[in-house]
């Protein structure tokens, strides 16, 4: 059961990253009424809007128009009210001290349970590591009482998952958490649909949740397990009993 005193922090590299790889974990999270906080790095403009580049006399300006139009559809869609598009240049994204206070200043305003964004692996695409690696050390960071920023008190180290990439297996990926997503992957599909910029990837993130559905329902014994996304784990589990 999820508990709606729960912060989830998600911090997604591109446009339509949070939605392809955790949009049914959102949207489950956000139906049993939890506090979902979503950050989006860049509008993926450079990187991952190449069919709006196909249309002539295209502009950097209008491409960003377009894709905020479909974060703000796909938000709703999911029952996100509480992002933020931070506009940072994408193919090559760079991290510099201000981003770093940035984030970790917003670490420190969610104060989340969980964290989820990009994993430390992902073939063909740097932006998505380099987030991986921003989000880790910004929630290292937020743990620091010397780490000092006037009304942004120290925060509890947060546990980190990462997203499923694209390429998993050239990417070396290997589920470690498998979240059910049947009650929600409506809302996911209709938020992937606002994503008209990458069409290509609307079927393969459906059959991806089917196939995971497929592993979810194997490895659990639960047969009402129809669609599920995959995460890895940042940090070990932690308990006083196996759960």
């Amino acid at each position: 059961m999820i508990d709606k005193n729960v912060n989830l922090l998600v911090v997604s590299a591109h446009a339509a990253d949070f939605v392809w790889r955790s949009g049914g974990t959102i949207a489950k999270y956000i139906m049993h009424g939890a506090n979902v906080s979503l950050v989006i790095l860049s509008y993926g403009a450079r990187g991952e809007s190449n069919d709006l580049w196909n249309v002539e006399g295209q502009t950097l300006d209008n491409v960003k128009t377009i894709r905020r139009s479909e974060i703000e559809k796909a938000a709703e869609c999911l029952g996100v009210s509480n992002f933020e598009i931070w506009d940072y240049e994408d193919y090559h994204m760079m991290i510099n001290r201000d981003r770093m206070d940035q984030m970790v200043k917003k670490i420190r305003e969610v104060r989340p349970h969980h964290i989820v964004t990009h994993g430390p692996k992902d073939a063909f695409n740097p932006d998505h590591e380099m987030v991986s690696k921003f989000v880790f050390d910004a929630s290292v960071l937020s743990t620091s009482n010397g780490v000092r920023f006037d009304g942004y008190p120290t925060a509890k180290q947060a546990r980190i998952f990462g997203f499923e990439p694209h390429q998993s297996e050239i990417s070396d990926f290997k589920p470690e958490v498998i979240i059910d997503i049947t009650e929600s992957y409506e809302r996911k599909a209709a938020a992937m649909n606002c994503f008209k910029a990458q069409q290509h990837l609307i079927d393969y993130y459906g059959a991806k949740a089917s196939l995971r559905g497929n592993h979810a329902r194997r490895v659990s014994g639960e047969k009402q397990y129809k669609y599920a996304e995959a995460f890895s784990r940042f940090f070990p589990y932690v308990g006083g009993e196996f759960v």
